[in-house]
């Protein structure tokens, strides 16, 4: 008897994707995928170029020429700089840019950390709270500094009465050159501190609770649990905010525009204010973004800091 013979069946093998890659449908319809998404991507690249890029580099270019707008313009150079770097206004904004700024960071750097670490504690009313805080960010601007304008008036103003009733003197604040200063500050303190403090309470509700508790049984206080619990953990969320309180309060200009027009003698004018009068009052627009370059370069540097402290955070 024959033995029976063993057929084997062909193997089968699975198609490759790249096999299903090379069907003219497929290829067809991953084009028009790829078409809508680099149409989309291209129509966000041009709107960034027309309204960002184009404006950056067209405002250098003034730079280097003298412009009214009236006139056509002409290239000069270096003597926009050269102008601007002579005037004597030009570092005294400077210098009053960075006085607000180092006042507003210890007013304004302080008081929302601190309110945060108040209102963090409450475990009631919270969210009202939180809304009372934010209420002054969305007022508008110039809503704001009308107000504080009554607040600082000499006669029937807020502040006055108030110390007037105490038997304190009364005070000129935005007529004197050493409180207009400080009454700036402390204007864009109130008007702006709710969103930082906002972010300083989402970052104290991701603390583990755990560590405060740890500290409590080790007979830590308030001031020693803020100190080696909270700061520390929110080290970062601090050194982001205070650069850009730093970058944001170097382009300050509506405070001092509205409440002193940059007086009295030149105390509260500071850079942008001073840019404005270039372009708007002395129809210099070369100067003006002259000057727009050097608060670019300025600003673009704490910017870079900024950007490698959070990629080094990633």
């Amino acid at each position: 008897m024959a033995a029976p013979t063993l057929v084997r069946e062909p193997k089968t093998f699975p198609k490759s994707h790249k096999a299903g890659t090379n069907n003219p449908s497929t290829r067809r319809r991953r084009f028009r995928e790829h078409l809508v998404a680099y149409g989309f991507l291209g129509a966000g690249v041009l709107c960034f170029a027309l309204f960002s890029w184009y404006p950056i580099v067209r405002g250098m270019l003034l730079g280097f020429q003298e412009v009214t707008f009236s006139q056509p313009a002409v290239w000069v150079g270096w003597d926009n700089y050269l102008r601007l770097f002579d005037d004597p206004l030009f570092a005294t904004a400077w210098k009053n840019t960075g006085y607000f700024t180092l006042l507003a960071l210890v007013f304004g750097f302080a008081a929302p950390f601190l309110t945060a670490v108040v209102l963090n504690e409450f475990r009631h009313a919270r969210s009202y709270l939180r809304m009372t805080v934010y209420l002054p960010v969305m007022l508008p601007p110039i809503v704001t500094m009308l107000l504080w304008r009554w607040f600082y008036d000499p006669g029937p103003g807020l502040f006055n009465n108030l110390l007037e009733t105490l038997h304190l003197p009364a005070q000129q604040w935005l007529e004197s050159e050493n409180l207009s200063m400080i009454s700036l500050v402390l204007v864009s303190t109130w008007a702006n501190m709710g969103t930082t403090t906002l972010i300083y309470l989402a970052a104290l509700g991701s603390i583990p609770g755990e560590m405060y508790e740890a500290a409590e049984l080790d007979g830590a206080s308030i001031r020693q649990r803020l100190w080696h619990v909270t700061i520390p953990q929110m080290r970062f969320i601090l050194m982001i905010t205070l650069l850009l309180q730093v970058i944001g309060t170097m382009q300050v200009f509506i405070e001092p525009y509205v409440l002193t027009d940059g007086g009295p003698d030149d105390a509260t004018v500071t850079v942008l204010l001073l840019l404005y009068r270039y372009a708007f009052v002395y129809n210099d627009f070369g100067m003006a973004s002259a000057m727009s370059t050097v608060l670019f370069i300025v600003l673009g540097l704490f910017a870079a800091v900024y950007l490698r402290l959070t990629r080094n955070k990633g």
